[in-house]
């Protein structure tokens, strides 16, 4: 205990260690209880420092979680930006070095203006606050990194009926309340009433989450649909080469005319790798094989437009057949999608190259999808792991549909963490969802979030399955994440005030 909360290097090693833990609890190892022990390592690590010392202390906790829970941005660099293998290191650590910061600011905030040892159940709520504050923060952020929440641990835990009421956000309050009412349950044991508040603070969201984990929020709108979710496998090397641009036209045409009558028909993320306006004709044969099924046919192909003498492209979606509609993304992938300060960095190596990194953002007030009279929520790849922006366009929508490409990180653990949030989208709407991906995990999830069905990675196939469009809106589609915001303000306004009056007195 006293390596844990004394300053120096056993507590630093120990807040690496108890950030990289942070990674089993998420996909694809899912150990829920964990995220517990993290909280609390963090937790108790901050009570005893010096606010430089709790700085440090956060830096280390950032540092361990984002290299072990993000290690897969290697691939990407390496095996398709073509950096050295040491390059390739070096630039990995940098960003985990530059992203732990998103600890340290708040640990310092936390040692220097909200810490109450003497109050340990408002302590306790004022580290809650934080937590959602700083996850809140690092999703916003120079466009944000919304990866690797606390609350994601629970997608197959107790708290899993909570993501209605206030989506992933009300989750990680509640583990990291929970976790700092567990390390001060010996100190309000010194008074009764507030230990009783404590108890119930603690016992009372994990029991509500338990009770509602099979809480039907949101009602059928309309008879199944049946769709087919088609997945190409193409080599990331070979995506983006001219020469193979006719070979995967006539792949995914020849996999859709081959596939089994169906409602829906969903290609994966720039599975039509060139501009729309270049390759109209073969979409507008493919629309009328389509309209003949009485299908919507749905794919991702990027978007190009001229706007006040300027050229702009998009990564773009769109529905053909019966269906209808363009929708242009709205949350990039820096490097992947755009180069910040590019004037500077483009041409340096090949990494800031990539295809695709020179995209526009869509605009915020776009029409959703149409398909078969339904309204489909489109997200493209990273969008899906924004809780805000997924909340406002499954508010409009009956069905949620996520397109991706994942091979650029190969066989890391990188996926299959971007397939949980999926999940967990899925959940705080109440909605059925799509998710086609070039090379997986392609699949079907429920409104409980659970997968019905899937394709593995790596393979080529068609996966087929049934969709129900829904009405009505969970709590957390109608109210988002206000309630809990105006909470953690007055929760830090109250901790913050009571700590300065401590001071002076």
């Amino acid at each position: 205990m006293r390596w844990i909360t004394r300053p120096g290097w056993p507590g630093n090693l120990l807040a690496v260690a108890a950030g990289a833990l942070t990674t089993l609890t998420l996909a694809p190892f899912d150990i829920w209880p964990l995220a517990l022990v993290a909280l609390s390592l963090f937790y108790l690590g901050l009570r005893e420092l010096s606010p430089r010392q709790a700085l440090g202390r956060g830096w280390c906790y950032g540092f361990g979680l984002f290299a072990a829970g993000t290690w897969w941005i290697y691939v990407s660099i390496h095996d398709y930006g073509g950096a050295s293998a040491l390059l390739a290191g070096a630039l990995m650590l940098a960003f985990f070095a530059a992203i732990a910061w998103f600890f340290a600011l708040p640990a310092w905030l936390w040692a220097r203006w909200l810490r109450r040892n003497e109050a340990p159940l408002a302590d306790a709520l004022g580290f809650a606050a934080l937590w959602l504050a700083q996850e809140a923060f690092r999703g916003w952020f120079l466009t944000g990194f919304p990866w690797l929440y606390a609350g994601y641990s629970q997608l197959d835990g107790p708290l899993a009926g909570l993501a209605p009421l206030g989506g992933m956000w009300l989750i990680s309050f509640t583990l990291a309340l929970s976790a700092a009412l567990l390390c001060n349950l010996y100190r309000l044991r010194q008074r009764k009433s507030f230990f009783a508040i404590g108890v119930a603070l603690l016992i009372g969201p994990w029991t509500l989450g338990l009770a509602l984990k099979d809480h039907a929020w949101t009602t059928p709108s309309g008879d199944p649909l049946r769709v087919a979710a088609i997945q190409g496998n193409i080599e990331q090397s070979l995506k983006w080469e001219p020469s193979e641009l006719r070979r995967q036209l006539e792949l995914y045409r020849d996999m859709s005319f081959t596939s089994k009558p169906v409602d829906l028909i969903v290609w994966p993320e720039t599975a039509v790798p060139v501009f729309k306006d270049t390759v109209q004709g073969y979409l507008d044969m493919m629309s009328g094989f389509a309209a003949d099924r009485h299908a919507a046919l749905i794919t991702g192909v990027p978007v190009r437009q001229f706007e006040h003498g300027q050229r702009r492209y998009f990564n773009g979606i769109t529905a053909i057949g019966e269906g209808d509609g363009t929708y242009l993304k709205q949350k990039l992938v820096p490097f992947g999608e755009y180069v910040p300060l590019q004037d500077l960095l483009r041409g340096l190596i090949e990494f800031f190259n990539l295809p695709m990194s020179d995209f526009a953002r869509g605009p915020a007030d776009q029409a959703l999808l149409q398909a078969k009279g339904y309204q489909l929520a489109p997200f493209i790849c990273y969008e899906v792991v924004y809780p805000e922006l997924a909340a406002s366009l499954a508010a409009r929508s009956d069905i949620l549909l996520t397109i991706s490409n994942d091979t650029w990180f190969g066989k890391s653990i990188g996926p299959l963490q971007h397939l949980q949030m999926a999940q967990m989208r899925a959940l705080e709407a109440g909605r059925w969802m799509i998710r086609a991906t070039n090379n997986g995990v392609t699949g079907l999830i429920d409104p409980f979030g659970r997968i019905t069905a899937q394709i593995p990675q790596f393979e080529r196939a068609i996966l087929y399955g049934e969709v129900v469009p829904m009405q009505q809106l969970t709590p957390y589609l109608q109210w988002r994440s206000w309630p809990l915001a105006i909470l953690c303000v007055v929760l830090l306004g109250w901790a913050l005030l009571a700590s300065r009056i401590a001071r002076t007195v």
